[in-house]
């Protein structure tokens, strides 16, 4: 992305773009397809880059780029735009942008996931996951289904590998019975009661981190984006800038370091779930925890979503759907008027059962209902 890179259709000269249901590049114009030939000075594998050298601003020169990107005063994007764009829609928002004529040096992402679904593919998930929906709005549905184009972009994360070792002191507890004499309602009666066992424990565990995925960005909610994991990592291809042919991509704003002090917090929990499990019995206590981590490394990743801005009622929805697996995630739209009629219908129900209820208490010939008294029944001797 030092460049921009067009890709030209040898029959009529116009762009070719990425087709996901193709895995090829494809002239919207006349309809050649051309695949992507794998070589050139992207073919290197996406291998790992050096943590502490990236810090020390010391990775080879190889590794960074330069990208005319425009910040997004709405959600906060910064999004990479080609050289020809001069404005343009944020694809997170719907807000217009205005490019100006700045570079951003950053590092190289060394590997993506090219899309798999098209954008037919991905509306028709995100309509249906609306569908899904109790109390959507039905115009929201329509609107999406009618609506804009969905954006494809390239959202940016790190992936971070380590290694850790763990000392650790703490207490396992093993749990027994006492049985005791305790009041229950006013009466006294024997039972058991739980009480745990206590001793001092000493050891420590070891874990190897790969691909501890983060999510490099801040334009979308990250519950979103967590929740359209899980992502076939193990599929990721080398980076090659024909995948990004007719898509956009996004830059990192999330720091390598504060992206690496998240990719910690999640060793941090592994790393007690391993102690507990190493301490054993039955209830654990951890009273202290030494981590030393080494072999750091971490690549610069883009992962296809597409994206969906509707602003419905006055109010802006957005949606995101994993380009690879068609996971939806957004945010929830709610019809007023359905809830209104749910909460309607529910009291009309209760009203009927109750009433129901009522009429067959009081039916004639029950027990306490109105009517001829039940009479006594009488034996007769034989």
């Amino acid at each position: 992305m030092a460049e921009d890179h067009r890709f030209p259709c040898p029959a009529c000269g116009a762009d070719l773009r990425f087709s996901p249901a193709e895995g090829a590049l494809r002239c919207d114009h006349c309809g050649r397809v051309e695949p992507i030939v794998a070589g050139g000075p992207w073919a290197s594998p996406a291998r790992e880059l050096d943590y502490r050298a990236a810090l020390d601003r010391a990775l080879p020169e190889a590794e960074m780029a330069e990208a005319r990107t425009v910040h997004c005063d709405g959600c906060g994007a910064v999004i990479a735009f080609e050289a020809a764009s001069h404005a343009g829609e944020c694809p997170f928002c719907a807000s217009p942008l205005v490019i100006d004529t700045g570079a951003r040096r950053y590092i190289k992402p060394r590997g993506l996931l090219p899309f798999h679904l098209d954008e037919a593919a991905a509306r028709q998930a995100m309509t249906d996951w609306l569908g899904r929906l109790w109390f959507a709005p039905n115009g929201l549905r329509r609107y999406a289904r009618k609506g804009r184009r969905m954006q494809g972009i390239y959202v940016p994360y790190w992936t971070y590998d380590a290694r850790t070792a763990s000392r650790y002191r703490g207490q396992r507890g093993t749990v027994y019975f006492e049985t005791r004499m305790v009041s229950v309602g006013g009466k006294r009666q024997m039972q058991q009661v739980p009480r745990t066992r206590w001793r001092p424990v000493s050891g420590q565990v070891a874990r190897a981190f790969d691909d501890i995925l983060v999510l490099a960005a801040t334009s979308l909610p990250k519950r979103y984006t967590d929740a359209l994991a899980p992502w076939d990592l193990s599929s990721l291809a080398p980076y090659d800038p024909a995948f990004l042919a007719g898509f956009r991509a996004e830059a990192y704003t999330v720091a390598l370091a504060d992206g690496f002090a998240e990719a910690r917090a999640f060793m941090d929990r592994m790393i007690e779930r391993d102690i507990r499990f190493d301490i054993g019995g039955d209830r654990q206590m951890i009273e202290h925890v030494e981590t030393q981590v080494a072999d750091v490394t971490f690549k610069h990743v883009l992962l296809p979503v597409w994206l969906a801005a509707y602003r419905y009622n006055g109010r802006t929805y957005r949606f995101v759907v994993n380009g690879r697996s068609g996971a939806v995630q957004g945010e929830r739209p709610w019809s007023v008027w359905k809830i209104l009629l749910a909460v309607t219908l529910g009291l009309l129900v209760a009203v009927a059962i109750g009433y129901a209820a009522a009429v067959e208490q009081m039916a004639p010939g029950r027990a306490g209902g109105p009517g001829r008294p039940d009479l006594p029944r009488i034996e007769l001797p034989y």
